[in-house]
């Protein structure tokens, strides 16, 4: 008998105990993470949700049907929910009267809780991309970002890059964020072929084709999510320690129950702004136009297109406006019906819309249809999204098609499957090539003269000679710029396929194993036609480029995550991932056309030049997290990652980076003045590797423009290079105020990377003109502030704002010991413009020639009456801006929104070459300045004093054609005069603003 009440008091032990499991989502299904669910009457927590929404807890005792569960979590109202004796209930949680908390996407696509991350990051709703639908998405994120950058390259594609938190690195290419769409990096490389100068010479110029960022449709973003420091990326590896930009394409899972179809028509309007200051006062010469004796222009400036019997040379063979003031004079010009000289002297005008008249209202037509399905059990939504762009200049833009099918099912009760899949087409028409070159748009606007029509140019082809001399009335070197536009095309196709499949298995409450694998991969076909009469190929030129690029990424995830009674909740996960990546460009060229207008390579005079171009690299990785939370309120993450790359020499090859970061949530903890709804702490510390460019470790070979023959690479390899590392400490806060309505978000961060992985130049009679080296260390800090407001809120009417502020202080604390003092980090035009990195400057600091200037800073002038040349480049100004800020609003009525954005820097210097060359051919408001009576420059012919100089140096007085250079004369004996000699404006203003001279063609 003592035995049975034994076991009878063992049984009810056991059973008076109750288990609960389920699932806590908000309104939109997403998972609600870091939810606490406890009894009520109780103040200890049962447990907190997962990273899945997932809970599970067991009592102490059994559960009746008067017992209460409450659900609580930060912005959300709080439920409580009879306990059903089913042992399962889902909850879904209405948010609050404003949302203080969000779900946020972290590395390798982990759900968590944005109140539990201890670095810092920022989301941008999918709304509010494709609510301006640019045609690069990227292009959005400027002014919404602290901290961000994007650089386009322009054009309808516009290739780009984005930054964040300054230059980490000296290797010019190597600062650019990773892209991560659906927790698979995004490739991007940008095929863009020639090069950025070759005025006139037998070279390629640089086209934009685009890069894989304006392949991602902006209509299937449903959010992106910007992970800023090292610690927020950590786990994404080395392509990842200049941050990470996490995109997530939208699904069926926040749609209706059932079947749903949605349409979407959005169009956008683009207009050329921001034109040069040209100048319409003075037309097409030089300053030696002047007619002689016996000629009705005697002694003053003139015009002429061609010679007359007039006695007057022609004036219009050159670039120049450094011609005859227009005054109401009548100049023999251009007959555009004869081609030539006119028969009767026109007038001498201007023509003010011979820049901005080439350009037309651009626009982009986007069409949405998706269908979307949602059950109990999965969801789906397939899309499909046709674009039509044209450009601001006739005949460019492209069409682009994408498909794209986003689905999750739940096959199992352990088992879910998704997978996501895009395809891409897109045809351009035309992308203008951008740079100075005489076969593109940009350089035609340099050199157009104020009294050219651009009518003159549009019939393109002289009459019974068309496709082989175009109409080029004055300068060779001048384009047609229709010819440019409507012939000298740049067309281009390209397929892309983006796709991934996961699996998730639940084997138990506590662990779950997922697999995933994805691939993007692209087939291009570009080509370049240049036609007859062309000044960079006079017998027309014909390029064909086929490019395969794919990169292929497999990870597996097994994850932990479990709650304990003592408030304690863990989830944490170890993996690894696999990547394989593959370039190959096959490029074929011929050069001269058998047959005007025919652009096959067949056509070509000669066979074809071809060149291959094959980049393979590999990246085994295996990688932990661990992130603890205390009570909801403390909480702490542990990363690390081993990367083994293919690119770097074998010893170095296997490199290890950590991360650990906390935060607190202060309101939780201590008692806070009602106002403070939400005070968050947070701080952390991360390192990440970065590797290199495939090929860099062995002597490697490629093909010659000589078949059959290889050449040996102009750069020395390196076998012992290390990898690059970059330490990174981050410390902030979030406070909002008034239930959300004013929030702060302050951050401050400091980031160092050495072993950097540069070029270093060498002799070239060693047969090499550069090395591969691990050079240096270069520092970043900063700070970045987010001030986010809802001054009204009501059932009708929103208005929010934000504001956002960043400053960030870049610095080379040191070079390799055995290097040069400078390490040139890039250069342009001919090498008169360099980014040098010096200890103690920048990795954006400006050199080259400057003004030579005595003690006093006057400028020296030479014998010639002009600046003198100094003999060494110097430090002209750092590139990199003091600050940025942002601000946006909008104001929502009902359902009608209206948003604006401004965005800007302070500080930071650039180095333009379109305004260096026209000011030297007197194209822009400057060069007045001495033209125009009144101005600092002009010389009085009336003032006897002024004449004076004239004749003393022999020199016949012409108005507005002369001046004295401003400045002094080096007597050579340690005293200096003021300059007296007499010099054209013309000579004045090419010296001045001379491409070498980087301070004159620098602003801020």
């Amino acid at each position: 008998m003592f035995s049975a009440m034994l076991m009878m008091t063992v049984a009810t032990a056991v059973s008076a105990q109750t288990t609960v499991k389920g699932r806590v989502t908000d309104k939109q299904g997403e998972p609600v993470i870091g939810a606490t669910i406890s009894l009520l009457g109780q103040k200890q927590p049962l447990c907190v949700t997962d990273a899945e929404g997932n809970y599970h807890f067991t009592t102490k005792r059994n559960l009746n049907r008067q017992d209460k569960i409450v659900f609580s979590f930060v912005g959300y109202k709080k439920k409580r929910v009879a306990y059903n004796g089913s042992g399962s209930i889902d909850v879904e949680l209405e948010d609050d009267a404003v949302e203080l908390d969000n779900v946020v996407v972290t590395a390798l696509g982990i759900k968590r809780s944005e109140k539990g991350l201890g670095f810092s990051t920022q989301t941008v709703n999918g709304d509010d991309i494709s609510a301006t639908m640019p045609s690069n998405w990227s292009l959005a994120l400027q002014g919404e970002v602290a901290g961000l950058n994007v650089t386009t390259a322009g054009g309808p594609l516009s290739s780009s890059k984005i930054s964040l938190r300054g230059d980490v690195s000296m290797n010019i290419g190597g600062n650019g964020a990773l892209v991560v769409v659906d927790g698979v990096p995004l490739s991007s490389p940008m095929n863009n072929p020639g090069g950025s100068y070759g005025a006139g010479g037998n070279s390629e110029g640089s086209v934009d084709y685009g890069n894989g960022f304006s392949d991602l449709n902006p209509d299937d973003i449903e959010s992106i999510q910007v992970l800023k420091g090292a610690s927020a990326s950590a786990l994404y590896g080395s392509r990842a320690a200049n941050g990470v930009i996490m995109v997530t394409t939208k699904s069926g899972r926040k749609s209706k129950k059932g079947i749903g179809v949605t349409y979407s028509f959005n169009q956008s309007w683009d207009e050329a702004a921001h034109f040069p200051d040209y100048q319409y006062v003075f037309g097409q010469g030089v300053a030696k136009n002047i007619g002689g004796k016996n000629t009705e222009w005697a002694g003053q400036q003139y015009y002429s297109y061609g010679t007359g019997d007039d006695g007057l040379a022609s004036t219009s063979g050159t670039s120049s406006a450094f011609g005859p003031k227009f005054d109401g004079q009548m100049f023999y010009q251009y007959d555009p019906e004869k081609e030539g000289r006119a028969d009767v002297a026109t007038l001498w005008r201007p023509y003010t819309d011979n820049h901005s008249g080439l350009f037309q209202t651009g626009h982009t037509s986007t069409h949405s249809l998706a269908i979307t399905g949602n059950s109990d059990r999965g969801d789906m939504r397939l899309s499909l999204t046709y674009s039509k762009n044209e450009w601001i200049l006739p005949n460019s833009g492209y069409d682009r098609l994408t498909v794209s099918f986003a689905g999750n099912q739940q096959v199992s009760k352990k088992l879910k499957i998704s997978g996501r899949a895009s395809y891409t087409y897109r045809d351009v028409e035309n992308t203008p090539s951008l740079t100075y070159n005489s076969n593109s748009i940009s350089y035609f606007l340099i050199f157009m003269n104020p009294n050219f029509d651009l009518n003159w140019f549009k019939p393109m082809w002289n009459k019974g000679q068309e496709n082989v001399k175009q109409i080029r009335p004055f300068s060779s070197y001048l384009p047609n710029p229709y010819v440019l536009l409507y012939e000298a095309e740049n067309p281009a196709k390209k397929h892309t396929f983006m796709g991934n499949a996961s699996a998730t298995y639940q084997i138990n409450r506590n662990l779950d194993f997922m697999l995933r694998s994805g691939i993007q991969l692209t087939a291009q076909m570009q080509e370049q036609h240049r036609p007859w009469d062309d000044k960079v190929f006079p017998d027309g030129f014909f390029k064909k480029q086929n490019i395969f690029d794919y990169e292929a990424n497999t990870d597996v995830l097994l994850s932990y995550h479990n709650s304990f009674e003592n408030g304690i909740h863990v989830n944490a996960s170890a993996g690894g991932n696999m990547m394989v990546s593959y370039y190959d460009l096959l490029s074929a060229s011929v050069t001269g056309l058998n047959t005007p207008g025919v652009y096959k390579l067949a056509n070509g005079v000669s066979d074809p030049l071809v060149k291959t171009t094959i980049n393979k690299k590999r990246v085994n990785s295996l990688y932990f997290t661990a992130n603890l939370a205390y009570q909801n309120k403390l909480f702490l993450d542990i990363t690390g990652r081993n990367d083994w790359s293919s690119t770097l020499p074998s010893k170095n090859r296997s490199f290890f980076y950590p991360s650990v970061s906390l935060s607190a949530m202060v309101n939780e903890i201590v008692k806070l003045p009602a106002f403070i709804s939400y005070l968050k702490l947070r701080a952390s510390w991360a390192q990440v590797g970065n590797d290199t460019d495939p090929y860099r470790t062995a002597p490697y070979y490629s093909t010659s423009d000589f078949a059959g023959s290889l050449v040996k690479s102009s750069t020395l390899y390196n076998a012992d290079f290390k990898p690059e590392m970059s330490n990174s400490w981050e410390g902030g806060f979030d406070i909002r105020f008034f239930k959300g309505r004013l929030g702060i978000d302050f951050t401050y961060y400091y980031n160092r990377t050495k072993n950097q992985i540069l070029n270093a130049p060498f002799d070239p009679t060693t047969g090499y003109t550069k090395g591969i080296i691990n050079s240096g260390c270069v520092s970043n800090k900063g700070a970045e502030l987010v001030v986010k407001g809802t001054p009204i809120k009501t059932k009708s009417w929103e208005w929010n704002t934000t504001l956002s502020w960043s400053l960030n202080r870049n610095k080379i604390e040191s070079l390799a010991e055995n290097a040069d003092e400078r390490q040139i980090i890039g250069s342009y035009v001919s090498g008169n413009v360099y980014l040098i990195g010096t200890v103690g400057g920048t990795t954006g600091d400006l050199w080259g020639y400057k003004l030579k200037r005595n003690p006093e800073g006057q400028v020296i002038i030479a014998s010639t009456g002009l600046p003198d040349r100094p003999s060494e480049i110097e430090y002209v100004g750092c590139a990199l801006p003091k600050w940025k800020g942002a601000f946006n609003t909008s104001l929502r009525y009902k359902n009608l929104k209206l948003s604006m954005q401004w965005d800007g820097q302070v500080g930071g210097i650039t180095y333009s070459q379109s305004h260096h060359k026209m000011c030297e051919q007197g194209h822009i408001d400057e060069t007045l300045n001495g033209r125009l009576p009144g101005t600092d420059l002009y010389l009085d012919i009336t003032d006897p004093n002024i004449l004076s100089l004239f004749e003393q140096q022999k020199i016949t007085p012409v108005e507005g054609v002369y001046t004295i250079a401003p400045g002094v004369v080096d007597n050579g004996d340690g005293t200096y005069t003021p300059n007296t000699k007499i010099v054209t404006l013309e000579a004045y203003y090419k010296e001045y603003y001379r491409i070498g001279n980087v301070e004159t063609n620098s602003a801020q």
